[in-house]
């Protein structure tokens, strides 16, 4: 935490919330650790006011969970989360490839297949996880912005936040990027067609993640 550098740009308490959840993601606070205010607020040498605003923010994203003992505690994902996740998420991203087939220029079609094919030369390069994350990210979030509906992207950035959480925990199997890159291929193969069938093999993609991400989380449990 010591190399934690403040901007005055940006409110102190968004910066923290950036911080801690960034720390809730990568695993350094572990799912059900309790968290303190008044302990951050010392490790990051502040008041306790911005810590707290932070780990508001933190609690309407889902990532704390509140408990009037001790402060707060990190949310625990569970299989069944996952599912309640995973079917809102499949609904509206379903919704954004069907609109984005018959609204996305052709010029906004070539950028996502050079992204595509960024990710592919990143993968052989052996690029970190947390870089490919961003890529796959990436990839969902032009499909969302080429949809160029922007209620529905309102409805999706509401989950974004417990949805990145679960695409960190997905990464974390050996050639799991391949196999991701793989189906956002066969997604855009379609989309570049303007078929419906990308519908299909995004809701099949998302499915995938699924099984994926409920199995890890079944075994952690074991």
């Amino acid at each position: 935490m010591n190399n934690f550098d403040l901007h005055k740009p940006l409110p102190y308490y968004l910066q923290f919330y950036e911080k801690i959840k960034q720390m809730i993601v990568n695993g350094e606070y572990e799912p059900g650790q309790r968290i303190n205010e008044t302990q951050l607020a010392k490790a990051f040498g502040v008041s306790r006011s911005p810590i707290r605003e932070a780990m508001r923010l933190l609690e309407k994203d889902g990532l704390l969970v509140a408990d009037q003992k001790t402060g707060f505690i990190v949310y625990s994902l569970s299989p069944e989360d996952v599912e309640e996740i995973y079917q809102i998420r499949t609904a509206l991203e379903s919704l954004a490839v069907e609109l984005c087939i018959t609204r996305a220029s052709d010029e906004e079609l070539l950028f996502i297949e050079q992204l595509l094919d960024r990710t592919a030369e990143e993968i052989k390069q052996g690029a970190e996880d947390s870089r490919l994350i961003e890529l796959n990210e990436h990839f969902h979030q032009l499909i969302l912005q080429y949809s160029h509906n922007k209620h529905l992207k309102k409805q999706l950035d509401s989950v974004n936040v417990l949805i990145y959480f679960c695409r960190v925990l997905n990464f974390k199997d050996k050639g799991r990027a391949a196999e991701i890159l793989d189906e956002h291929q066969q997604v855009f193969t379609f989309m570049k067609k303007r078929s419906l069938k990308a519908v299909e093999h995004m809701q099949k993609h998302l499915h995938h993640d699924l099984v994926h991400l409920q199995k890890r989380l079944t075994t952690k449990r074991d």
